[in-house]
């Protein structure tokens, strides 16, 4: 076990190993570029999220480099990725970046992961229980990383392989909008100029995550919800937004009343379409840590639990994130929809828990204490 292990470590260096080489040669021949932010990603095409918000708040004392997606469709410009990388005093990623964990990074770069989903939910990482490889390099070499609330930082400590004193509880920087009257009511405005067919009703967003191991796999199961069913159940006081996982591959197959039903899978963050939801349809989906900074009725669609946590886990029992009811059926669904009850108590709880550090500041106290501040 522990050879496999050793080899599988080897082959994952000799997969990047024209990186790492294009890596030396360029830190063989610069030096360090002092207040250089060099934002990665392979899942994001555009800046949003964290990023964005991190990018914004950078003074023109900062030289700011971006590699994403859409520039990696095909084939990276591995040159200049790694002279990026090579020149670089800050690197922040916010998700799984395969490339950089081979690479032998200079001890003056910091590698800062602002991992894209809020709060502690399923597991990743190390914390997983099918990932105990101790030679893996996946999710290596951070200098540090941020999370949610002063609670949860043993959790990403854990999955990260990180020292708890290198996980900070500054908050998500991309919570700040929860926190801004003026945006919530521009967003509001530009949604509902967009979407007329969403003004004066009820507005359910079902936002479930995926199924399967990977992203190559990924799905959802639709013969356990019906949309029709359900429209004919709620009438005409509601309107329904769909926002699937970006990474389900598979569609639902019924049509839907353009009238009653809006697909909007294809925008990338879910939070604004948060500041017009009045019921939240999801599972375990990390959408439920921002919406518990809203007056967001929240039902958990969970038909497959005991699946799910065979299958995925997560960092707490199921029932400490749920501050609404738990649903397995489409009965079950519309009932708890139409019938509402009293969730206040746990949802503060769960606040407090998972979501104390995100109070509108995140993003000054991430570019102060990480970054260098003012110059």
């Amino acid at each position: 076990m522990i050879l496999k292990s050793y080899i599988k470590m080897v082959l994952q260096v000799l997969r990047r190993l024209d990186y790492i080489l294009i890596y030396i040669w360029y830190r063989m021949r610069y030096g360090i570029t002092p207040r250089q932010v060099l934002f990665l990603s392979d899942s994001r095409n555009t800046m949003t999220g964290n990023f964005n918000f991190i990018e914004k708040a950078l003074d023109e004392s900062y030289i700011i480099k971006k590699h994403l997606y859409e520039s990696s469709l095909m084939k990276h410009d591995k040159k200049s990725i790694c002279k990026d990388m090579a020149t670089s005093q800050y690197i922040l990623i916010d998700d799984f970046y395969p490339i950089i964990y081979p690479i032998p990074l200079r001890k003056q770069t910091k590698l800062i992961q602002v991992w894209h989903a809020v709060g502690a939910f399923k597991t990743v990482g190390f914390a997983r229980k099918q990932n105990h490889d101790r030679f893996s390099m996946t999710h290596r070499h951070y200098t540090d990383t941020i999370v949610s609330s002063e609670s949860i930082r043993k959790d990403y400590a854990k999955a990260f392989r990180m020292d708890i004193q290198d996980v900070h509880s500054y908050g998500i920087p991309r919570t700040d909008i929860f926190f801004d009257k003026d945006y919530k009511k521009q967003i509001k405005k530009d949604l509902y100029d967009k979407y007329p067919m969403l003004k004066g009703k009820k507005v359910i967003l079902f936002a479930p995550t995926f199924r399967g191991n990977d992203i190559h796999k990924a799905y959802y199961d639709f013969s356990q919800i019906h949309f029709s069913s359900l429209q004919q159940s709620l009438g005409e006081d509601y309107v329904c937004i769909i926002k699937l996982h970006p990474f389900i591959k598979n569609k639902y197959q019924e049509t839907l009343d353009p009238q009653f039903y809006i697909d909007l899978t294809s925008m990338r963050e879910i939070n604004d379409l948060l500041f017009i939801t009045d019921i939240l349809i999801t599972d375990y989906s990390s959408v439920i840590f921002e919406a518990s900074l809203l007056d967001i009725q929240t039902i958990f669609f969970a038909y497959d639990l005991q699946e799910y946590i065979q299958a995925r886990d997560f960092f707490y029992p199921y029932e400490e994130y749920t501050y609404g009811p738990v649903v397995k059926n489409q009965k079950e669904l519309e009932k708890a929809i139409l019938n509402p009850n009293d969730y206040s108590q746990k949802k503060e709880k769960f606040q407090k828990k998972f979501m104390s550090s995100c109070d509108g500041k995140s993003t000054k106290r991430f570019v102060e204490q990480l970054l260098g501040g003012k110059s």
